[in-house]
């Protein structure tokens, strides 16, 4: 069985665009009608853009069309401040280029939005990117004069989740952007991995927005332009991976004998193989490494400082002393 059957058997959602696609592509052993992809290649980072035109292309990675870009920088898993900085200004590059594509002008108002649980360290980074980059809607109001001419308003929300408010996180931030009217969202939320080498290294933006939880299988409103009515811009990061991915490729390493009958047997005897293992989770298990609080700590950072060199261009260049909160 390859990683391919091994996915669709057990049920594995792929959050990450650049995976779907190497999966399927590696699977199929041609390239994917309606998807295509590009790459760059930067002294920290190498950037994947994969483009879905037309349906036929969104059915086969089960992706809604649009542009997924795809920071990968291995780096990220150290606290190495010059990587981080040059990783950000990627990041706001990509950003950048995003909001150019959806028309949004340089002074339009901007909704950011830090999806996830801020008390369970693995889902906290959209929570704690709020606290890392500068609002300003407030100011146009109460401090017009700490603003230079052009500046643009940029207001914040952390909405936490389902259970610990009882209203779906949908609800609550369309409430928001009816009573606030931005032009874009931009949603910040960690994702599910199908690699254990993608967990806090790689970064993805898209502009279809996002389905909260979807990829550890909780399936909530999706955040997109059809159920806000602007569009959505998301941005998110693999904190997690399935637990059913690392029994997966500890069989696919283990003695000769036993990795035959893994490949070539009954897809159902992994499923129930993994399924029996996992049975004190309920058959489904998502894992984060112990070092996970510094390294949300350090992506927050990161997230952070590419939010502010791109929604605030005008601030950063006149140096405008201007209070955070």
């Amino acid at each position: 069985m390859d990683r391919y059957q091994f996915y669709r058997v057990c049920g594995v959602n792929l959050d990450l665009a650049i995976e779907a696609h190497a999966l399927l592509r590696g699977a199929t052993k041609r390239e994917i009608p309606g998807v295509k992809e590009d790459k760059e290649h930067h002294p920290h980072a190498t950037i994947t853009t994969i483009h879905i035109f037309n349906l036929e292309g969104a059915r086969a990675l089960g992706k809604t069309p649009g542009t997924y870009i795809t920071i990968e920088a291995p780096a990220l898993l150290r606290a190495d401040p010059p990587v981080q900085e040059a990783v950000a200004h990627l990041l706001s590059q990509k950003l950048t280029l995003l909001l150019q594509n959806l028309k949004i002008g340089p002074a339009d108002p901007v909704l950011v939005v830090g999806l996830g649980n801020w008390q369970a360290t693995p889902d906290s980074l959209g929570p704690k990117v709020i606290s890392e980059f500068t609002v300003t809607r407030h100011l146009f109001q109460y401090a017009p004069q700490t603003l230079p001419p052009g500046s643009r308003p940029v207001s914040a929300l952390s909405p936490g989740v389902l259970g610990t408010t009882g209203i779906e996180t949908a609800e609550i931030i369309r409430g928001v952007v009816d009573r606030t009217q931005p032009k874009v969202i931009i949603a910040i939320d960690a994702l599910a991995a199908g690699d254990l080498h993608r967990i806090g290294t790689s970064i993805q933006l898209t502009d279809t927005g996002i389905s909260p939880g979807s990829g550890v299988g909780k399936q909530r409103i999706a955040i997109n332009r059809d159920t806000m009515g602007i569009p959505v811009i998301a941005v998110g990061i693999p904190t997690v991976v399935h637990a059913a991915v690392i029994i997966y490729e500890t069989l696919a390493r283990t003695h000769q004998s036993i990795q035959a009958e893994f490949w070539t047997g009954d897809p159902n005897w992994v499923k129930g193989l993994i399924q029996e293992i996992l049975k004190p989770f309920g058959g489904n298990l998502t894992v984060t490494p112990k070092e996970i609080d510094d390294l949300i700590h350090n992506l927050a950072w990161v997230v952070g400082a590419a939010l502010n060199q791109t929604l605030h261009t005008t601030l950063l260049k006149t140096k405008a002393a201007i209070p955070l909160h």
